[in-house]
């Protein structure tokens, strides 16, 4: 799946969510275009792949070979829970517009080199707490940036995932 076709399953998704929540239709559609426009225009930017909550659970069913980096603070949320087999490394919830070592709670360019592995073209996959929180986007960006090809962000995160009944793991 490309990215357009990942972006208009969250836009459905969206739609769906949103449309319960107490505002009209029409209010809702605003909230889904505002989401959909920012992840739209972050994937560009950032030249990553989407990838969706049931891909995800696919790979890690079938134990395939790629690294998972939870972007997510590592006592606010990952030891709280996090999906199976993540390691963290986390990143600011603002969007970044380059490195800056002083948001970064004190890890390295080279301590995420370090973590992604030797092999630029290592399948990655990255994910935060939810679409609109931009820690995902950001270690994608990184990643790419660092010489990564084959990086794909789960903008879901964990709230796609708990929302689709998945478990977390305090591992």
């Amino acid at each position: 799946m490309n990215a357009s076709h990942h972006c208009c399953l969250l836009v459905a998704f969206y739609f769906v969510t949103m449309s319960g929540c107490g505002t009209n239709r029409f209010e809702a559609e605003v909230a889904t275009e505002e989401a959909a426009l920012k992840l739209a225009n972050e994937t560009v930017q950032g030249g990553y792949e989407l990838i969706s909550t049931g891909e995800l659970k696919q790979m890690l069913d079938n134990n395939e070979d790629f690294l998972l980096v939870d972007a997510m603070p590592a006592d606010e949320s990952f030891a709280k829970g996090h999906i199976r087999n993540a390691v963290n490394f986390a990143f600011p919830k603002e969007v970044m517009e380059a490195w800056q070592d002083d948001v970064m709670g004190g890890r390295s360019r080279e301590d995420y080199e370090e973590l992604l592995g030797e092999s630029t073209d290592r399948k990655i996959v990255v994910y935060c707490g939810f679409v609109k929180c931009a820690r995902s986007h950001n270690a994608a960006v990184c990643a790419r940036e660092l010489g990564y090809t084959n990086v794909y962000r789960y903008a879901g995160g964990l709230y796609a995932w708990r929302g689709s009944g998945y478990p977390l793991t305090t591992e």
